[in-house]
This record gives structure tokens, C-alpha cells and sequence, in this order.
């Protein structure tokens, strides 16, 4: 094979790697629960901890893979991953899983612009980066896909740390692939110098805002904590906007949300990433805790939501390009909303036949959003600014989910807290009742073990409190993503143009195509 064919599916790779190792941590939530006693907020910090630095850092790798080169921002980044998945697997706490968790992030945020920057820069008629975006956009699929079934093969084959060595030989193939195939790049009209404080304002910014989230179920959500949190994140953001507007050489160029079919697409990202992160985080506790799955069962019970994400991926962007992205995003949109509102009536009897079609329908859904959004964001970027271009996708995606984990994890904590508390029994107290209220997975471990040491009546009530809050929990959490998916579509409707206001080959046609350059 020669070595351009190897550039499309070397990119497709470094991006699946860093999307198949948040399925495979998702599916180890309860291992943590019960091997490390993690707590729902240090769960959410486990998955968010790497979503943090990824989004945090997005916008800086892409403007300086843009600025220094798009391949060796690309290299470096699955060095720094692979290199820091195998020092997650060496942890022997939380605290060090997490830490390690934000250096893999790094790396992640380096990758991730890079690859779609490449697949602009490369693929440059429209017709054909859609077919490449869709996808690039289908390897989420797939890694949905395999992200759970390989995690929970490991699980059921060998201890934890085994999730993260795995990511390492896959991250030095796709180094090895992109070296070998993959052509230089960069913007020959590069900025002189990096935008040091956009960088730490747009960090601060995400950081603020996700730490408030996912700590508002400890502080409450209408302390005193809580609102400065937020105050602070909207302030931060707020600056780095006024400061991205004055600057001589902006990280981010925030006129581009002026056009609405940037910002449009950008919105349903989020919003479909926001619902999909979610609903993974919640679900994968419903079929471990509830269903009894094991951790590579739960992976096999999950591949309807993860194929159809992959086949209506690449279907999406075809039909957007002929029919027009509003009409293509804005029905994904409300699909979506008809799946959460579906998912809400979930209960412990309900069949599995019934789950898989809502998964196939949430799964069509995030297929016809996600891809053609993204090429239409694409679309609206000047090549020579495809790394930023691509950081502000790959940013919104990050956010969404990084955001849907806190938002629909502390929404759900905050009302199972609240609930199990008034519905324990009385004779529970002390660390046995700390316990059952920190985590679902706690509560059901103590109502087993009661039930084995002879304590059946009161096992069998911590159950049945441990049960009808989570679902309590559920329900609210997910009938809330429900309304944001129809209003997102319903914005959608409104503001996404169908189509670009250039003809398909010549987008962004008053900025010269930037050429690959030697880095």
C-alpha cells in the first residue's frame, strides 16, 4: 500500500484511540466503585479530569499545530498519551489516576485538531472531505462500539490497570502510520508569537465552570459556592472574549461565530455530545447495578447506540450535502429528543428488545447531528486555519460531554442523595449510611452483604431505597436532556442555513488554499 492511502486511516486511528479510551473507562466506573471505593463525584473526576485538559487545551494545540506544524503536534500528542496511559495503569489511587487522567488529556489535545485539520488540508473538495469527516466522525461509533466490549473483555480477563496499557501499543501504531504517510502541514502566515493569555483565560474559563458542576451536589446548587462559581466561569469567559476581539494575533477568532452556520453547527454538537456522555455515564451503572451485566456484557448491550452512530455518520454527511444541513441536523436533533424522552420511562423490568431500538434511535440521531455539523463548521474555516477551525469542533464536542457528565452526574447525585437519604432505614448509620448515600453501587454492595450475613429484612429495604432513588435520579436527569435536545433543534431550525453560502468546491473562497508546507 502506498503511503498516501495510509493518511486517511492513520488519522482515523490517533482520533478513535483517544475516543475509545472514554468507553472503556465509562464501562470500569463500578471496578473503581468497588475496588478503589471511588465516590460518584471522584467517578465524574475520573472521566472528566481527561475531558478538563482536553477541552481546556484545544484551542491552544490547534493554533499552535496551525503555527508550528500539524504532524508533530500530532506525533508529540500520542507520545504524551500513550506514555501517560501506561503510568494510569501503574496508579495505585484515585488521586493518581486522576492526575494521570489530565496528562492524558494533553496528549488527547493535541491529537485530536490535528487530525481533522490534516483531513481538510488534504481532502479539499467538498465532496470528498464530507465522505472523509463522515468517517472521521464514524470512529466514535466504533469506538463506542469496541470501547466497552474491549474494556470489559480486560475486566472480565484481568485487573483494571489493563484498560489504560492497552491504549499504548494502539497509540505507537497510529504514530507509526501517520510518521510513514501523513504530509507536513502548516500555515505559512502563521501568528509570530502565541496568545499566552487567551490560553490561560479560555482554561480557566472551561475549568471553573465544570469544577461548579460537579461539586454543586456537595455545596448545593443554590449555595453561595456554587453561584461565585459561576459567576466567575461567565466573568472568565466574558475577558477572553473582549480579549480574543482586541488582540493582534487572537488564539481564537471569535468573529467566526458571527456566521450563523458556524455557530449553529457548533451548537448541536454540544448539545448532542452533552446528552450522549450522559446518557453512557448513567446507563452503564443501570446495566452493571440493575441488570446484572458484567463489564464486557454491558459492552455487547451497548453496540445498537454505537453502530447506528457509525452507519448514519457517514450516511449524514451524504445526505447533507444533497439535501442541505439544516434539515439533516435539525431531524437528528429531534430523534434525539424523542430517544431521551423514551429512555425516561426506563425502570429494572423493562425489556431489553425495547433498549435496543432506543438506542438505535438515539444512536441515528447522533449520526445525522454530529457529522455534517462538523463538516459544515469545516466548511466555514479558511484551510489555512484549519487547526484552530478544528480545535473550536473538537472544543465543543469536549465540552458537551465533559459538561454532560457533570450536569446530568450531579443532577442525578443531587436527587438519589436526597431521596435515599429519607428512605434508608432507621437502624442504618454511621459508615454503613455514609456509604449507601455516597454511590448506588455502594447502597447495593451493603444491601448484599447484609442479606448474606442473615440481615434480610434490612438488606431488602436498603435495596429497595438504593433502587427507586437512582431511578428517581434517572428519570429527572435524563427528561432534562430531553428538553435541551428539543430546543437545540428547534434553534437548529432557525439559525442553520442549509447549505454554504459559497458553491460546494469553493468554500472560503476569498482565502488562498493554504498548500501542504514542508513544517
Amino acid at each position: 500500500m502506498k503511503p498516501r492511502a495510509l493518511v486517511l486511516p492513520s488519522l482515523l486511528l490517533a482520533a478513535f484511540v483517544i475516543n475509545l479510551d472514554i468507553l472503556i473507562v465509562n464501562v470500569a466506573l463500578p471496578t473503581f466503585v468497588k475496588e478503589l471505593h471511588a465516590t460518584n463525584s471522584e467517578l465524574q473526576w475520573i472521566v472528566d479530569g481527561y475531558n478538563l485538559l482536553f477541552a481546556a487545551l484545544l484551542l491552544a494545540a490547534g493554533s499552535l499545530g496551525d503555527r508550528f506544524g500539524r504532524k508533530g503536534f500530532l506525533l508529540s500528542g500520542l507520545a504524551v498519551f500513550g506514555i501517560a496511559s501506561v503510568a494510569a495503569g501503574l496508579t495505585t489511587s484515585i488521586g493518581a489516576l486522576i492526575a494521570a487522567r489530565c496528562v492524558m488529556g494533553i496528549g488527547a489535545a493535541m491529537i485530536f485538531p490535528a487530525t481533522l485539520s490534516l483531513i481538510s488540508n488534504v481532502f479539499t473538495d467538498r465532496v470528498q472531505r464530507a465522505k472523509a469527516i463522515g468517517l472521521w466522525g464514524a470512529t466514535a461509533g466504533m469506538a463506542i462500539a469496541l470501547g466497552p466490549i474491549v474494556g470489559g473483555w480486560l475486566l472480565e480477563h484481568f485487573s483494571w490497570p489493563s484498560i489504560f496499557y492497552a491504549m499504548a501499543p494502539v497509540a505507537a501504531l497510529a504514530a507509526l502510520l501517520a510518521a510513514l504517510s501523513v504530509p507536513p502541514s502548516r500555515d505559512p502566515n502563521a501568528h509570530r508569537k502565541t496568545d499566552v493569555l487567551g490560553l490561560v483565560l479560555s482554561s480557566a474559563a472551561v475549568a471553573a465552570l465544570t469544577y461548579t458542576v460537579i461539586e454543586a451536589p456537595d455545596n448545593g446548587w443554590g449555595s453561595g459556592r456554587t453561584v461565585a462559581g459561576y459567576l466567575i466561569a461567565a466573568a472568565l469567559f466574558a475577558i477572553f472574549v473582549l480579549r480574543e476581539r482586541v488582540a493582534d494575533e487572537p488564539m481564537l477568532d471569535v468573529s467566526l461565530f458571527k456566521n450563523l452556520r458556524f455557530t449553529a453547527a457548533s451548537g448541536s454538537v454540544t448539545v448532542v455530545f452533552f446528552g450522549l456522555s450522559g446518557f453512557s455515564f448513567l446507563m452503564t451503572q443501570y446495566f452493571q447495578f440493575f441488570r446484572g451485566y458484567s463489564p464486557l456484557s454491558t459492552g455487547v448491550h451497548l453496540l445498537p447506540v454505537a453502530l447506528s452512530v457509525g452507519v448514519m455518520s457517514v450516511v449524514g454527511t451524504k445526505l447533507a450535502v444533497n439535501f442541505g444541513t439544516k434539515q439533516i441536523v435539525t431531524g437528528g436533533l429531534f430523534l434525539l429528543t424523542i430517544f431521551f424522552f423514551w429512555v425516561a420511562t426506563i425502570s429494572p423490568d423493562t425489556s431489553y428488545l425495547e433498549i435496543a431500538g432506543q438506542m438505535i434511535l438515539g444512536g441515528s440521531g447522533v449520526g445525522l447531528v454530529s457529522a455534517p455539523a462538523t463538516e459544515a463548521i469545516m466548511g466555514v474555516v479558511p484551510r489555512a486555519k484549519a487547526g484552530v477551525g478544528s480545535a473550536v469542533n473538537d472544543a465543543t464536542r469536549l465540552l458537551g460531554s465533559t459538561l454532560g457528565v457533570a450536569v446530568i452526574g450531579s443532577v442525578y447525585a443531587s436527587i438519589y442523595r436526597d431521596h435515599v437519604a429519607h428512605r434508608l432505614p432507621a437502624a442504618l448509620s454511621g459508615q454503613s449510611a455514609d456509604a449507601a448515600r455516597d454511590s448506588v453501587g455502594g447502597a447495593l454492595t451493603l444491601a448484599t452483604n447484609s442479606i448474606q450475613h442473615g440481615h434480610a429484612v434490612l438488606g431488602s429495604a436498603v435495596h429497595a431505597a438504593a433502587s427507586s432513588s437512582f431511578f428517581d435520579g434517572f428519570n429527572v436527569a435524563i427528561i432534562l436532556v430531553a428538553i435541551l435536545s428539543g430546543v437545540g433543534g428547534l434553534m437548529t431550525l432557525w439559525l442553520l442555513p442549509a447549505q454554504p453560502l459559497q458553491s460546494a468546491g469553493s468554500e472560503a473562497a476569498d482565502v488562498p488554499v493554504l498548500a501542504l508546507q514542508a513544517e
